[in-house]
């Protein structure tokens, strides 16, 4: 038998080599070829009479008054290398030691409660009951808040409930575009489990159209707009935020909602920084039953777009909120603090201040007219 020549066994090497990066090559072209649509499609604002004439449109773009530039925050610049730097390496206790405890599938009333209530499924997405309707506010079911399933924040748990085992929703509220809040798969998902309309602020239904969302299960409000569906109305109110999920900001509005019932009001504040218009839309819709407020992803670099903790308690004051339930924080790493301290710092001004708040657990139904007493379920996973 003749010996094997060194140079068959370099070219098959090579060949080897080249046929798994074309492998690996084609594996990522696969898994990203959906990152195009998953960035959406911006507004054709100079056809679209309705963002024109916008009290919030000016100079091709959305802004948070009629008489501020939107803000592009310094923490969200790519130029910004402090912040950078920090998020890459300040990693002491951004997320937590153990599994995060969720709850279970739970069977919902049918119908939906004639009173109040909340269950939270994580960061921003929650189910609203709300005498005899469901609202679902800003999901996001999938593994990452990205365009791609390869890259991008990945959640710290998984989701308590499948997207399809969810009751009948009568509609989807949408506070603004970035993927954390506005998530491709999920609405996809939902076109094929929910007959829901969306309801979304300006310019954010030229994404859902991309995704194939009919015209018919889309409303698109500005600020102060409201919709009635049955006995349900929602508002889109004020926040102080931005959008965009690319290159290109603020094509597209933000913004907070009201949910109102017959008699029963909750609201919710999407992504904000603290500004004076809670004031305002607590003296023309509340008092609330309940308010979710955000207060995750807070830092000194995006005060204006994110509350503070303590802000959060103001804001809920001035609302005249009700109970103070959480969100936006616990499943996503966005933020330069640690894991459990928005969470600590709230209950500890919300104490100061005599706001009554409860802590949810991934999953778990709240019945906003007697809710559970406080359990620091976080506290051993900090």
């Amino acid at each position: 038998m003749s010996e094997a020549n060194p140079r068959t066994f370099r070219h098959r090497g090579r060949l080897l080599t080249l046929a798994t990066v074309a492998a690996g090559l084609g594996a990522a072209a696969w898994a990203l070829r959906e990152v195009p649509a998953a960035f959406g499609r911006a507004p054709d604002a100079e056809h679209d009479d309705r963002i024109r004439h916008s009290p919030q449109f000016a100079d091709g773009t959305f802004h948070n008054s009629p008489s501020e530039l939107a803000r592009t925050p310094l923490g969200f610049s790519p130029l910004n290398t402090t912040a950078l730097r920090r998020f890459l390496t300040e990693r002491a206790g951004r997320i937590p030691s153990r599994p995060i405890p969720l709850v279970g599938r739970l069977e919902a009333p049918q119908p939906a409660t004639p009173g109040v209530a909340i269950t939270w499924y994580g960061h921003a997405s929650a189910l609203v009951e709300i005498e005899g309707t469901r609202v679902l506010l800003d999901p996001i079911w999938s593994e990452r808040c990205s365009p791609s399933g390869l890259v991008g924040p990945k959640r710290l748990h998984p989701v308590p409930v499948e997207l399809e085992d969810l009751p009948a929703v009568d509609v989807v509220l949408i506070s603004h575009d970035h993927y954390d809040h506005l998530d491709m798969p999920t609405v996809k998902r939902l076109l094929r489990s929910q007959s829901a309309p969306f309801a979304v602020p300006l310019g954010i239904g030229g994404h859902l159209r991309r995704w194939g969302v009919p015209e018919h299960r889309i409303i698109e409000l500005d600020w102060d707009e409201k919709c009635t569906l049955g006995e349900l109305t929602v508002t889109l109110t004020a926040a102080h935020h931005f959008s965009g999920r690319s290159l290109t900001r603020n094509t597209t509005l933000w913004g907070s909602w009201v949910i109102a019932g017959p008699t029963r009001k909750v609201f919710y504040t999407g992504d904000s920084g603290y500004f004076e218009g809670y004031t305002a839309i607590g003296a023309e819709h509340g008092p609330f039953d309940a308010a979710l407020v955000q207060i995750g992803a807070y830092d000194q670099y995006w005060a204006d777009i994110h509350l503070s903790p303590e802000d959060a308690v103001l804001a809920h004051r001035e609302l005249s909120g009700g109970l103070l339930i959480p969100v936006h924080w616990c499943t996503f790493n966005l933020g330069l603090h640690p894991w459990a301290e928005p969470i600590e710092r709230l209950l500890a001004e919300a104490k100061a201040q005599g706001v009554p708040v409860t802590v949810p657990r991934p999953g778990e139904r709240v019945d906003v007219a007697d809710p559970p007493e406080l359990d620091p379920w976080w506290a051993d996973l900090a």
